[in-house]
């Protein structure tokens, strides 16, 4: 499973609302994952052949990372709200993480790509659904895992929200400053 926004919002939600609505988080992102990697891995051939569409998804998840780092940031002094959430929040949220996380289509289409190419994986429509359960059930027991690691860390170590969310902003404007970075050198030097 691809690192990015998905494990700090699950950070997040696991640390802000408990456990049990980062396994719903979790368990909706799952289900996302499947489906997201059935279609990537079939279509990996063609994804692997745009060369703009790296540089467009670079620059989107640019745009994502400095809004969400900025929203993190503005709201890193505020303690987690006591209001309860519904119980389909974390789902609706794990399902909206789990179309637009644009870290996703660059790990699938590169990790598909070397894959079919090394004949890894068959692209036989049993075999990539196949694949695509094992996808979603590594990302199931990777976010589990993170979730417990998260809720464990902030207990032992006694961690502030505002530490927390201080330190998730700055990694977001860090992830958009690489990605800035990327691009400048490959528009300067690359050519």
């Amino acid at each position: 499973m691809p690192p990015g926004n998905i494990n700090l919002a699950l950070v997040q939600i696991a640390i802000n609302r408990g456990i049990k609505q980062a396994l719903q988080f979790i368990i909706a992102f799952s289900c996302v994952e499947f489906f997201f990697t059935y279609f990537i891995m079939n279509a990996a051939d063609w994804l692997s052949q745009q060369l703009s569409l790296t540089t467009i998804i670079d620059w989107i998840m640019t745009v994502l990372f400095i809004v969400m780092g900025t929203i993190t940031w503005i709201h890193r002094k505020k303690a987690p709200e006591s209001k309860a959430y519904s119980e389909h929040d974390s789902i609706k949220y794990g399902i909206l993480l789990g179309f637009l996380n644009p870290v996703q289509v660059p790990f699938w289409m590169i990790t598909g790509s070397y894959l079919i190419t090394h004949e890894w994986i068959e692209t036989g429509r049993i075999a990539l659904v196949i694949f695509s359960i094992g996808a979603a059930a590594g990302a199931f027991f990777c976010l589990f895992i993170y979730a417990r690691s998260a809720r464990y860390v902030q207990r032992k170590l006694d961690l502030s929200n505002k530490a927390i969310n201080t330190g998730i902003a700055l990694l977001l404007f860090g992830f958009a400053g690489y990605n800035i970075v990327k691009q400048v050198y490959l528009v300067f030097f690359k050519h």
